[in-house]
């Protein structure tokens, strides 16, 4: 995307000119970035939601398990699989009721988040910890200080960095769930979960964290702990890695007339540009599959059935479609008749559900170079769970710049809601994006893709923040999932929501699926 915007708001002086060196942004890129904040972004031409036939596989159980066995067949070959799991957030959201709590004017619990919190304390993960905290910074237990209706106490036991430090630590890092012999953290958890489905032949589990640039200390030393024991318990071999958002992803804030946001020193503000960040990250792993999920959808080991048969059901589908993909390539390489290219365009459309532009006939050199574009990109498989009211994107087909149409995950920001129609598309989808995905990063001569060139600059969006008192404009990177992987083979496969299981708050660990 080339935005031309030759206005006073772009003006920058001497010592912006240094920040953006020191970041790796160049001015080009940094102008077409403020210029988005005056055009905006488009709204996305949507077909409709993906459905169950109409671009969500659903396997039958004999399909389900020649999926299974051709991952089984996958993964015990010559191949890198590799688990990313995108950990940098802060675990601050997770408690904004307890934040309000510390600063509400009365002392005893009175909404029901904060009576459920209290009420099930004892069943946190991390109240063994906690409990040893409170002793030691107030001489008294738990039990002791509710007693005495100290509740402050304990929060602010929990939150502060006297205590746990948990109102500033990231997620992977808090205790999750219980266990008799001892407490477990995400990160745990997906190092075990990466032995159940991603352990390659020769015993090697491949997991790759990102992480920000404060904890990542915090997060090695935990590894370093911690993967000898299920390196053992799982007869297997870590291999864990780390990474941080580039700094040359972060993008500028703006005034609400557009201009560059600056702080009191006269700085221009940057920002995160969101997990669409990532997909930089991604593109440095050299890996054939790598799984992708959030590092807050974890359970306990004896609800793992599921997570682990759906994730092989996923990498199954994906690499027997990539290996249908590769014969295809190579067919067009030694010379395909008109008759089997045909063929192969009926396939992108029923197993991909992308379809050529309406209209338009696509014969000859036409159709070849056609699906040599559109059988030679990455693919990914993507989980979707049965949509129960959880907020979030979902699975639609979606017309794209060339004037296919194509499976996307979208965000409701994506789409124009003052559209009746639109909005209704939306609402009446079936399924929702749990963010469960299994991605093929190479091609059939076993080249590794360059995935940034497969991202749509037009998916981004602007949302709105403050910084010192002062409202902003932020400009959020098209996310990893959604607009990052515009261009991706898609397919969607229909997982149920067992394997859907977010610590969005406290409380939530208090859920039977987090007992």
């Amino acid at each position: 995307m080339t935005i031309t915007l030759n206005t006073p708001h772009t003006m920058i002086n001497a010592q912006d000119k240094a920040q953006l060196a020191q970041k790796g942004i160049s001015e080009e890129k940094f102008n077409e970035q403020m210029a988005c904040f005056e055009k905006g972004f488009p709204f996305l031409k949507l077909e409709g939601a993906a459905a169950i036939g109409k671009g969500i596989l659903k396997p039958s159980d004999a399909e389900t398990a020649e999926y299974l066995a051709a991952w089984n067949d996958y993964k015990n070959g010559a191949h890198k699989i590799v688990k990313f799991v995108p950990a940098s957030g802060a675990a601050s959201r997770m408690f904004k009721d307890l934040f309000a709590f510390a600063d509400a004017e009365y002392d005893a619990p009175q909404s029901d988040f904060e009576k459920t919190f209290f009420n099930n304390i004892n069943e946190a993960a991390f109240y063994a910890d906690l409990n040893a905290a409170c002793l030691r910074l107030h001489g008294k237990d738990i039990p002791a200080l509710l007693a005495d209706g100290a509740y402050k106490a304990v929060v602010n036991t929990l939150l502060g960095k006297d205590g746990l430090n948990y109102g500033a630590l990231p997620k992977g890092l808090l205790k999750f769930h219980r266990y008799t012999e001892g407490a477990r953290t995400p990160l745990e958890e997906h190092l075990v979960e990466g032995t159940l489905y991603a352990k390659g032949k020769d015993g090697k589990v491949n997991v790759h964290f990102t992480v920000s640039p404060e904890h990542r200390a915090l997060f090695e030393a935990l590894a370093a702990e911690k993967a000898p024991l299920y390196a053992a318990a799982h007869d297997a071999a870590f291999d864990i890695s780390f990474s941080e958002q580039k700094p040359s992803t972060d993008t500028p804030a703006a005034n609400a007339d557009n201009t560059p946001f600056r702080q009191k020193d006269g700085s221009l503000l940057f920002r995160p540009g969101g997990h669409g960040a990532l997909i930089e990250n991604l593109n440095d792993i050299d890996a054939d599959v790598v799984f992708i999920k959030n590092i807050d959808n974890v359970v306990p080991d004896r609800l793992k059935g599921d997570t682990v048969t759906y994730k092989q059901l996923l990498a199954g589908v994906l690499v027997k479609l990539q290996a249908e993909a590769f014969a295809m390539l190579r067919k067009l390489d030694e010379g395909a008749t008109e008759a089997e290219m045909q063929e192969m365009l009926h396939w992108l459309q029923e197993k991909c559900f992308c379809y050529a532009p309406d209209g338009e006939t696509l014969t000859g050199d036409k159709l070849h170079k056609y699906l040599k574009t559109k059988l030679n990109r990455p693919m990914r498989a993507c989980g979707m769970v049965r949509n129960v009211g959880e907020p979030g994107g979902g699975p639609f087909l979606a017309y794209n710049s060339d004037g296919t149409v194509s499976p996307q995950i979208l965000e409701s920001s994506q789409i124009d809601m003052a559209d009746a129609e639109k909005k209704a598309m939306f609402e009446q989808g079936t399924h929702f994006n749990p963010v469960d995905l299994v991605c093929a990063l190479k091609d059939y001569k076993g080249h590794r893709f360059h995935l940034p060139q497969y991202v749509d600059p037009l998916t981004g969006f602007i949302s709105h923040k403050s910084k010192d008192g002062r409202e902003l404009k932020a400009l959020e990177l098209p996310g990893l999932w959604n607009g990052a992987m515009s261009d991706w083979t898609t397919v969607f496969v229909e997982v149920p929501l067992s394997t859907f299981n977010p610590v969005k708050t406290v409380n939530d660990l208090y859920r039977e699926q987090h007992k």
